[in-house]
């Protein structure tokens, strides 16, 4: 059986972030890909310049119209936009093992989401998700607390448990030393660290990863596996980037999953 994960997020015609690296992801973990878009970009590894979102009875659509015929076993969502927008893919998404990649700003600082909209997404969206992975600026802004060490990430990750998910992951990749990451849950601390790669092509890292950890739960991993492999992952991809563009440029799509998953 073929396994198969959804991306609800949105679209950068770059192709290092939203959907376009989502999808990438997908493919090369051998997992057939399917896209909701939730909102257009006008963007290159320079900046952004144009948000659009999409209609919610349009996004809501999308959703029915791929889960009602080829039903993902996975799906993850990234920028979001609006509060309506949430609604929708909290009311749409059914129980779809849900990876919830809180985007609120761009790699360039491009709001992508609204204030309404973060509370939809605390009350409606977190509930129903089996992990959300935010970075230290989206914990921060999630927990209510400034997010500057190892023990105020683990902090962080209690505090979000409290909105309903079965876990989170806090993403430590601006704090100094190797990139350290946490794996929250009720029962568990966990974490997960790389050799840190100097370099400005990170655009997309944090698409990237939650795609690979909805990819390999596609594959039937348990999450601490999809969480330990999709590290390994995003580390190789950004350790061997392939130079493009003259601003902050994408990952390479093209790294092979490590470990393999089991078929």
């Amino acid at each position: 059986m073929t396994p198969v994960a959804l991306t609800i997020a949105g679209s950068d015609p770059s192709g290092g972030a939203g959907i376009l690296a989502d999808l990438k992801t997908f493919h090369q973990h051998r997992v057939y890909g399917e896209a909701v878009i939730t909102l257009l970009t006008v963007q290159n590894t320079r900046g952004v310049t144009r948000v659009e979102c999409m209609d919610p009875a349009l996004v809501a659509e999308q959703i029915a119209a791929v889960t009602s015929d080829i039903p993902p076993g996975s799906a993850k969502t990234g920028a979001l936009g609006t509060a309506s927008v949430v609604e929708a893919v909290a009311s749409a998404i059914g129980t779809t093992p849900l990876v919830v990649d809180p985007v609120m700003i761009s790699k360039h600082g491009a709001p992508l989401i609204d204030e309404d909209a973060v509370t939809a997404l605390k009350t409606l969206l977190m509930p129903r998700a089996l992990l959300v992975t935010p970075n230290l600026h989206e914990a921060a802004a999630l927990a209510g607390i400034e997010v500057e060490s190892k023990e105020l990430m683990i902090e962080a990750g209690l505090r979000l448990l409290d909105f309903g998910p079965v876990a989170v992951l806090v993403k430590g990749g601006h704090l100094e030393g190797r990139a350290a990451d946490v794996l929250v849950t009720r029962e568990s601390i966990t974490w997960f660290d790389a050799e840190r790669v100097a370099t400005p092509h990170t655009h997309g890292t944090g698409c990237t990863y939650s795609a690979a950890i909805a990819a390999r739960l596609a594959c039937g991993e348990a999450l601490i596996d999809a969480v330990r492999g999709a590290k390994a992952f995003i580390a190789e991809a950004i350790r061997t980037n392939p130079g493009l563009g003259h601003g902050h440029g994408p990952v390479n799509h093209f790294v092979a999953p490590s470990p393999a998953i089991p078929r």
